[in-house]
């Protein structure tokens, strides 16, 4: 329960006032301080009052009624409630939390139930979630937290004189959980969790910084554990300790200096004072000699990937110091850069599109800072060029943060080329082929991936120019390449590039290299730094098929002129490649007219000019590696086998995401392809080889059952050895990843395109079902293209009863609401996930009747899949359905069982649109909070030790 007692304890010597201290009933302090009987009882609290007293004082569960805090005192209420972003000013509160919007079912306000708003006026209430501590509280119980003065992990420290003796030494944050993954850290058990909702009960205390666990008694968790430093986990190497951050104080007014000390230079000095007054900052880093650190600064751009910006933010605060993390809608990476510039080893994570890339490397170009700190990516988005060629794939998908963090930290440094571009008018172009709307200069006078112009460039300019009129109509990744394929089809009916050769004039290196560009007539030309191109095509060609010109490099001094005609291009992306003009230092290239350009992907309309491209300098960047350390070993530290015997297996789109977090059933869920035999050093760019030989050795069979059917070309690895979690591993990245670094027992592969229905059951009359060992109970797999009998045979049976679901009574008993009749039907043995001819579930139709026992019935006995099955006519789950007739409890129920939140019907709508199209603005909220939660899910999971 969570009750809280109080003891009075002296405070420091300092002072003669007395705290008190708070703390929940059942933990482990009320055992420290003597309130139960044993080896911790009052005599020893007696005799040792100053030292438990020490110990509290300087762990985190303290709870002390707070004090009037002058820094408070200086912001208003809301701001102070429910900040969200890092306060770098000089009025920064010292463990102040990171407020952001949370629904999460099964934990309490952190308060407690006696200072909790909600409980007090007995009504839900909207609750936030600290991203760096992870407690939740209500919004309105945050006042109540500050003033049992629980506060957050800090992130800096003060440079006053009471600092001055203590050691520069991190201490643990320790926060008592409800729920907690992974095992005690003492004991070595695994920590009980409570399934019901609403647990009371603290099962574990943990660390902020370390992610060390224990139990929360005696036993595990002792007096030497709050005292001792904190190591600061797994990822000490990357994290910028709180001790390193100091918050300052403001120089003092030189106008208070004597009137006896007043010199006829006074004027001057005092200008000189007020100068270095305008520019100190609050806060200054002040690094300790650590030669095998590798302080990381995360730079994250929100607007990349859609929500993902905002949810890694929230990680990376958890897993780092949160004054180590930057949202750059804040103000751009310039003031961090600067902060930070004096810390030895420093290294850079920039969370976004290529785009974010080149802003960071520009402000370290103005900096001047030697050396420059590397860069490393985390690709948010599509396309990511310059993340593909430094293996850190083309999008981020599910992989965990950690591991982000882990390869950046063992990351290899190597350079990037980076070309300016000098733009100089033209002055003998043609007065008549002038173009008022064209621009004198380009967007960027630097590029990191490439410079091109005509085709490519006209086809990315309409579509910003058509963004930027009516961007309402730009919201859609799918609208989107619709709207790039319409375009650039257009382009090539009017043939508006075709006159390209005849307005340019090209020298590489001082050759004239414009007599070959007559002679092909491209339609684009492109200057390259990087091999990929155009979201990850290479146009250069693949290695070793330009045997004329020295292997592509971004780190040789060099550029790559290709030419593109249309039918090259159109090959690009089915693994063609441009004509290969020149490899050269220097290009100057001549329009005698307005030509579409692009630069790194910024478009514009150049009028008529002279062109320069000259290498700038070359920036240090990280490169992804292959991990070795965990080549040699496989399970249980056992040597690697010369050659592995291993067991294909696939799994659906469906499965994988309505089972993520359940490994187990994930794993019953997939169905084997076959076995692969490969070496036992193999990565996984040989597994994919092998496993596409298997499925063309297996051409010949008909494809009735799913082991049968044929991959599709967008299937990729997960990684299955993570303790919580199956992820994906993007398909660029294969090369650097060992088959025995995914897989333990059997190697699991994702088929996005895999097609799946649900059924009541396997039947003999049933042909096309897979066999049983091989498919999991309540799945039927349905190819488009085997012209197989219907899923129900003619013949009577038991089974072919329940195949007729339009006749069950189960169904009829869920339509009218007799929940007694329901409950006796199910209790003799009738089908929870038995459907009716139009695909709808029994619990569709307890939703649809209101029928809210029968709902809960059906959630507490079905299988889980059923609440994501969809009816065939809209696509709508039940869920779906529930928002729509405004059955807010019914949603409730759905909701807290665990139903996705983001899937979507035929309409694209999910259960929060058919709540707003049902005009009730509550339920739409709570969706969208709840739906937020789930895509946030998957890093709060990682909280395992």
């Amino acid at each position: 329960m969570w009750r809280h007692r109080s003891w009075d304890v002296p405070q420091s010597p300092a002072g003669s006032a007395v705290m008190r201290l708070h703390l929940p009933h059942k933990g482990v302090l009320p055992c420290l301080l003597g309130s139960q009987p044993g080896r911790w009882g009052s005599r020893r609290i007696r005799h040792r009052p100053a030292v438990y007293k020490k110990a509290i004082a300087k762990s985190s569960l303290q709870h002390m009624v707070a004090q009037p805090n002058p820094a408070l005192a200086l912001r208003s209420e809301s701001e102070r409630q429910i900040r969200s972003t890092v306060d770098w000013s000089e009025t920064a509160v010292y463990g102040e939390h990171i407020w952001f919007e949370t629904n999460v079912s099964g934990d309490f306000c952190y308060v407690g139930e006696q200072n909790c708003m909600a409980k007090l006026l007995q009504k839900p209430l909207s609750r936030r979630k600290c991203a760096a501590c992870k407690i939740i509280v209500h919004t309105p119980c945050i006042e109540q937290l500050e003033k049992i003065n629980f506060r957050c992990k800090p992130s800096f420290r003060e440079s006053g004189s009471r600092n001055v003796r203590e050691p520069i030494v991190v201490r643990h944050h320790w926060v008592h959980r409800r729920r907690q993954e992974g095992k005690c850290r003492q004991c070595g058990k695994g920590f009980q969790q409570k399934f019901a909702f609403h647990s009371k009960e603290i099962v574990a205390i943990s660390c902020s910084w370390c992610k060390q666990a224990y139990h929360s008694k005696v036993s595990c968790f002792m007096l030497q554990h709050i005292e001792e430093p904190c190591s600061l986990g797994a990822h000490a190497a990357v994290v910028v300790p709180p001790t390193w951050i100091l918050r300052v104080r403001r120089p003092q007014n030189p106008m208070k200096c004597s009137k006896k000390k007043k010199r006829t230079s006074f004027k001057r000095k005092s200008s000189k004072k007020g100068a270095e007054e305008g520019r100190w900052k609050p806060f200054v880093i002040k690094p300790m000699p650590a030669p095998l650190m590798k302080p990381l600064l995360v730079f994250v751009n929100p607007k990349s990937g859609g929500n993902q910006g905002a949810k890694i933010i929230q990680s990376f605060m958890w897993y780092l110091n949160p004054r180590q993390v930057f949202d750059l809608s804040q103000g751009g990476p310039k003031e961090a850069l600067e902060l930070y510039r004096k810390v030895h080893n420093l290294r850079i994570l920039a969370c976004g599109g290529d785009g974010t890339v080149g802003w960071i490397l520009s402000i370290l170009d103005q900096l001047r800072l030697n050396p420059p700190p590397p860069v490393a990516i985390l690709p948010l988005g599509t396309g990511n060029d310059l993340a593909r060629t430094l293996n850190w794939g083309g999008g981020y998908t599910d992989e965990p943060l950690s591991k982000i963090l882990s390869h950046v930290e063992d990351g290899n440094i190597v350079q990037l080329d980076r070309w300016n571009l000098r733009v100089e008018a033209n002055p003998e172009a043609n007065p008549e082929e002038k173009d008022e709307t064209a621009a004198d200069k380009l967007p960027l006078d630097v590029f990191n991936n490439y410079f091109s112009l005509g085709f490519d460039a006209r086809v990315t300019l309409e579509f910003h120019e058509s963004r930027e009129a009516n961007p309402e109509k730009f919201n859609s990744r799918f609208r989107n390449k619709m709207f790039y394929a319409g375009t650039a089809f257009s382009d090539f009916l009017t043939g508006s590039s075709k006159d390209l050769a005849k307005h340019v004039k090209l020298v590489c290196d001082g050759v004239d290299l414009t007599p070959k560009i007559q002679d092909l007539k491209p339609q684009c030309l492109v200057f390259l730094n990087i091999p990929r191109y155009c979201a990850g095509t290479m146009p250069w060609g693949n290695p070793g098929e330009h045997h004329d010109f020295e292997p592509q490099r971004h780190d040789d001094g060099c550029i790559e002129v290709i030419g593109f005609t249309m039918t090259s291009l159109a090959a690009l992306q089915v693994g063609g490649h441009g004509e290969r003009l020149c490899q050269c230092r220097q290009v100057v290239l001549t329009t005698s007219k307005a030509i579409p350009m692009q630069v790194d992907g910024e478009p514009c309309k150049l009028a008529a000019s002279c062109i320069h491209i000259s290498l700038r300098n070359q920036a240090n960047m990280v490169q992804k590696t292959k991990r070795r350390n965990s080549m040699p070993l496989l399970n249980d530290q056992q040597p690697v086998p010369e050659r592995l015997r291993i067991r294909v297996s696939r799994i659906s789109m469906h499965d994988y995401e309505a089972l993520h977090y359940d490994k187990e059933k994930l794993k019953e869920a997939s169905v084997p392809l076959g076995i692969i035999v490969v070496p036992g050093d193999s990565d996984l760019e040989l597994c994919r080889t092998q496993i596409e030989r298997l499925q063309e050795e297996g051409d010949g069979a008909k494809p009735k059952t799913l082991s049968s059917q044929k991959l599709s070309p967008k299937w990729c690895f997960l990684d299955s050895t993570t303790a919580d979690r199956f992820y994906r591993i993007d398909r660029a990245q294969e090369h650097l990843n060992y088959v025995t670094e995914i897989s333990q027992d059997e190697l699991y592969v994702l088929d996005p395109e895999l097609v799946i229905t649900q059924t009541v059951g396997t039947s003999p009359a049933m042909p096309d079902l897979v066999d049983s060992s091989a498919t999991p109970p309540g799945h039927h797999f349905a190819f488009p293209s085997s012209s197989s009998s219907p899923p129900c045979s003619p013949a009577p049976s038991a089974d072919a009863e329940l195949c007729l679901p339009h006749k069950d009574d189960l169904i009829e008993a869920a339509k009218s609401g007799n929940f007694s009749k329901f409950q006796e039907l199910h209790r003799a043995g009738r089908d929870l996930m038995v459907r009716d001819s139009s695909g709808r579930t029994v619990l569709h139709h307890a939703v649809i009747s209101g029928s809210k026992d029968i709902v809960k019935y059906i959630i507490e006995n079905a299988p889980s899949e059923i609440l994501d099955a969809t009816e065939e006519e809209n696509g709508e789950t039940s869920l779906h359905q529930a928002a729509a007739l405004r059955h807010r409890t019914i949603c409730h129920y759905i909701v807290e069982a665990g139903a996705s939140l983001m899937k979507t019907d035929l309409q694209g709508d999910t259960p929060k649109h058919r709540a707003e199209k049902a005009n009730d603005p509550d339920l739409a909220a709570y969706l969208e909070n709840r739906q937020h939660y789930q895509m946030i899910q998957r890093e709060d999971q990682e909280t395992a030790v």
